[in-house]
């Protein structure tokens, strides 16, 4: 079964390989890459060391990297990935929206930049657009970089939105940005899910943002988080 399944494959497979801290935020990651075929996952590391020591004896098609790591940055796999392997493509999947972080990567050698809020369910997809020369980018980074290359004057956040946020809203934000779902972020606040999400959309309205990444990003703008 499987051969035949095999011979069905367009091309041979892809390898990935992935650095997350997050266990629970690599569980996920790994079941969204295993819903392609083409894709084979050849390691998953939770550390700058781990990654880095892997790809001194070995080579992926495609990296998929963490920037925030317990013994560094994610930026340091991305240089080490590009000096060991230049033919290896590199995307930054991370929590970390702002223009600092998103450039760095760019710099040291990344071709994609996903906010982890929303990419699992096409993350497969994103891999195979990057290892056929695309360059995957989440919306916002996307108009970031834009913003960047084409400067226009800079409208200042409004300090009002920060001043409404309460400080159970900030205290959620916190949770989901460390990457718990809604229904642990209820668990250990003692709170309804339907509660957790009533906050959220409180959050949204203030913040006059759509998504959970746009939440967190405009927040870590505010030095909210």
């Amino acid at each position: 079964m499987s051969a035949a399944h095999h011979n069905t494959l367009p091309g041979p497979a892809i390898s990935v390989a992935l650095v997350e801290d997050d266990p629970r935020t690599r569980a996920r990651l790994v079941r969204a890459l295993a819903r392609a075929p083409r894709l084979s996952l050849a390691f998953t590391a939770a550390t700058v060391g781990e990654m880095v020591g892997w790809l001194h004896d070995n080579s992926v098609d495609v990296l998929l990297v963490d920037l925030g790591l317990p013994d560094g940055s994610g930026l340091e796999v991305i240089r080490q990935c590009r000096a060991l392997s230049p033919v290896t493509e590199v995307m930054v999947i991370t929590m970390f929206g702002d223009e600092a972080n998103m450039m760095n990567a760019f710099e040291a050698g990344a071709r994609g930049y996903l906010l982890k809020d929303g990419t699992e369910d096409d993350l497969a997809q994103h891999v195979l657009s990057l290892r056929a020369g695309g360059s995957p980018m989440t919306p916002i980074i996307a108009r970031q970089l834009l913003a960047r290359l084409s400067p226009r004057p800079a409208v200042p956040h409004s300090l009002a939105a920060a001043d409404t946020l309460t400080a159970r809203e900030q205290d959620i934000l916190a949770k989901l940005a460390r990457g718990y779902t809604y229904a642990e972020v209820a668990e250990l606040l003692g709170i309804a899910p339907s509660t957790v999400q009533s906050h959220v959309k409180n959050i949204y309205s203030k913040l006059a943002v759509h998504s959970k990444a746009e939440a967190i990003f405009e927040a870590r703008q505010m030095g909210l988080l």
